[in-house]
């Protein structure tokens, strides 16, 4: 891991770094407990158009170090924040860019899962993450992206997904990979979202294979996602990564 920035802020250790992952450099944000050793690991994966230090990121990040004692990491998505030549670049732009790749480029999952496989890799080599359980947490982008890598991979142990459904150009992929993702799951929905009809974002929910699922509705767009969620997202994972710390002690 190649860190190119750190910092200390109110208890908080914050490091931007990159490691290498099969299709070129992974830019990556990490946020531990300054001084206590982590109890878990969270990756979050963010929005379309956004980055790994937009500004929900880091408020979610800095709450699960905060009041879980986590650590959290999150990698910038394809096209996305430090992996374009020019920098973040305006959303809008960035955007429909996305929109374009989802489209055309049949490697973008897989090549997002692959990148979550080796960032995963790398953080259980450092110090004490190597046996902590992990979660994750994405919605929009984050579920579409993040979804079959969370149903791929079995060391992740939790998490919640949202404002995303079986629609669009890889609604066959999601439809495939929803009945392998068998863990406990909180999925949130936005009921006005302009993007993802309720009723594609509902038939990804009823597709998941978790026996343990929760569904979180609340009224407005896609943006309007209520503090409450974020809270009970972050409630939904402290408990769940709490448990398997526990049941693995005992």
């Amino acid at each position: 891991m190649d860190i190119t920035s750190e910092s200390i802020d109110r208890g908080i250790r914050e490091r931007a770094a990159t490691i290498v992952g099969s299709h070129g450099k992974i830019p990556l944000a990490l946020w531990t407990p300054d001084v206590a050793a982590p109890t878990g690991l969270v990756l979050v994966g963010h929005g379309a158009s956004g980055h790994k230090h937009q500004d929900y990121v880091v408020a979610l990040a800095r709450r699960l170090v905060r009041t879980c004692g986590v650590a959290v990491c999150s990698i910038d998505g394809p096209i996305h924040g430090a992996r374009r030549a020019s920098g973040e670049g305006d959303a809008a732009v960035v955007l429909l860019e996305f929109a374009q790749a989802w489209s055309l480029d049949a490697t973008l999952t897989d090549g997002m899962v692959g990148d979550w496989t080796t960032t995963l890799d790398e953080l259980q080599s450092l110090d004490g993450l190597g046996d902590v359980p992990v979660g994750y947490w994405g919605i929009s982008m984050g579920t579409l992206l993040g979804l079959p890598f969370v149903a791929a991979d079995a060391r992740v142990e939790a998490c919640v997904l949202g404002l995303a459904g079986l629609t669009g150009p890889t609604a066959a992929r999601l439809a495939a990979d929803a009945p392998r993702l068998t863990i406990p799951t909180l999925f949130l929905l936005q009921l006005g979202d302009e993007l993802f009809s309720t009723e594609a974002s509902l038939a990804l929910f009823e597709a998941l294979g978790a026996s343990d699922k929760r569904l979180f509705a609340a009224p407005g767009r896609h943006r309007d996602v209520p503090s409450d969620a974020f809270q009970l997202s972050i409630d939904f994972l402290a408990t769940h990564l709490a448990a398997r710390r526990d049941a693995t002690v005992s």
